[in-house]
């Protein structure tokens, strides 16, 4: 498995993690010891990191991320993909999303 994350990578949410929508929040609680960090018991994600969590389907590359936010948020699109490759490899290093882009 490739553990750098890059514009080609591929993710989805670990089975060790359950998510829920609520209201206007988005819940990942990890299911397991070790995952996330110990400070932490659940995260909740903004409005941009709901955006990138939703579209994580292990099929979708980071860059293919990238296009449709770009579409939807006045951002540039080298922001964009700076927050998509941050987000991901924060949530990689914590064990909240599993490398998919060998499996593609």
């Amino acid at each position: 498995m490739n553990s750098e994350v890059t514009i080609n990578s591929v993710f989805k949410p670990s089975e060790n993690i359950v998510s829920r929508e609520i209201l206007d929040d988005t819940l990942i609680v990890p299911l397991v010891a070790g995952i996330g960090d110990a400070d932490d018991e659940f995260y909740t994600l903004n409005e941009t990191a709901r955006q990138i969590w939703r579209m994580l389907d292990g099929q979708r590359s980071l860059g293919e991320i990238v296009k449709v936010l770009s579409q939807d948020f006045s951002s540039s699109e080298e922001e964009i993909e700076k927050d998509v490759i941050g987000f991901a490899a924060e949530m990689l290093s914590r064990n909240i999303l599993v490398d998919c882009s060998d499996q593609r």
